[in-house]
């Protein structure tokens, strides 16, 4: 009788185990969702470890019925832009429309869309991206959640599972060239092109560059890349050759227009800099904002970097 007992109690639990939903780890979160996270670092910019601690914030590590039943892992809610699916749920008040999404894929990449495209958001693309303690204070003042210890939970969730080892570019490219050279083996052509390699980047303008290494000019630089000295000038709109360790030099032309919309002056900006940054032409800026060619800009004045020219 007992054994009879002990065997239908087994197959009660196992039907019930069946019937629920098993709950997300936070290690299986973070298994299941870095590599997109990092995806969308190179494709926009936010690192990793912001996009992650959210993610596991907002959605219970997955568990939330947001994330459940419309794949919506950062809270984001519908807005008059949202052309998709919608779920109501009550929150800050009754019924409130979220937005749904096909797959959890999805929701990653509208969070990281969501970030960029609003101007309330564009100061945090100015902040490195290894600096996930600026990024989460950031999110705080723009407004993404009311919690005022929203930046703290989200710091102590990056400190806690080491979130912020995915923000480092380095780490990514040492995972590709792993293999080390034996001592006294001669650098081969397929090691040099390796090295170069590893050193063009790729800007959130999706123009590549290389950073100015200490003793490197134009003409190193040329033959380092395999572009020639007159374009390198072309595609920097450079007249003079002189250059500074760690300044970005673009081995590609660079764009018509940014992926950020708008831009706030700071101090130590020039239209040169600022072109620099966003890898987009200056004869672009000048001509979206109806600037004359070489005329300064001002701490404060917000620059148009994307869409039609600003209106008289």
């Amino acid at each position: 009788m007992k054994r009879i007992c002990t065997i239908l109690l087994f197959a009660i639990g196992t039907v019930a185990m069946a019937g629920g939903q098993k709950k997300m780890t936070p290690q299986e979160y973070i298994a299941n969702y870095k590599d997109e996270a990092i995806k969308e670092m190179k494709r926009t910019g936010i690192p990793a470890s912001i996009t992650l601690s959210q993610g596991m914030l907002e959605s219970s590590y997955g568990n939330s019925y947001l994330a459940r039943k419309a794949n919506n892992h950062f809270g984001i809610k519908c807005h008059s832009d949202w052309k998709g699916a919608k779920v109501f749920k009550d929150d800050d008040a009754k019924d409130e429309c979220f937005r749904k999404y096909k797959n959890a894929l999805a929701s990653f990449k509208d969070h990281s869309d969501f970030l960029t495209n609003r101007k309330r958001y564009a100061f945090l693309f100015q902040l490195k991206p290894t600096d996930y303690k600026a990024w989460a204070k950031g999110l705080k003042k723009a407004g993404y959640a009311t919690n005022p210890k929203y930046p703290s939970l989200l710091i102590n969730l990056i400190e806690k599972y080491s979130l912020n080892q995915y923000d480092s570019k380095k780490r990514q490219k040492k995972k590709v060239n792993s293999k080390k050279k034996k001592k006294g083996k001669k650098e081969t052509e397929s090691d040099f092109n390796i090295k170069i390699k590893s050193r063009i980047q790729l800007s959130d303008n999706y123009v590549k560059f290389i950073e100015v290494q200490e003793g490197e000019g134009f003409e190193s630089l040329s033959k380092i890349t395999g572009v020639s000295v007159k374009r390198l000038m072309k595609y920097n709109e450079r007249t003079y050759k002189s250059v500074a360790v760690g300044e970005k030099i673009y081995i590609q032309p660079k764009k018509k227009r940014a992926k950020l919309k708008y831009y706030t002056v700071k101090k130590g900006d020039t239209l040169y800099r600022i072109s620099q940054q966003f890898g987009v032409s200056v004869k672009s800026i000048v001509k979206r904002n109806r600037l004359q060619k070489e005329e300064s800009v001002r701490i404060g004045q917000q620059l148009k970097l994307k869409g039609r020219k600003v209106k008289l």
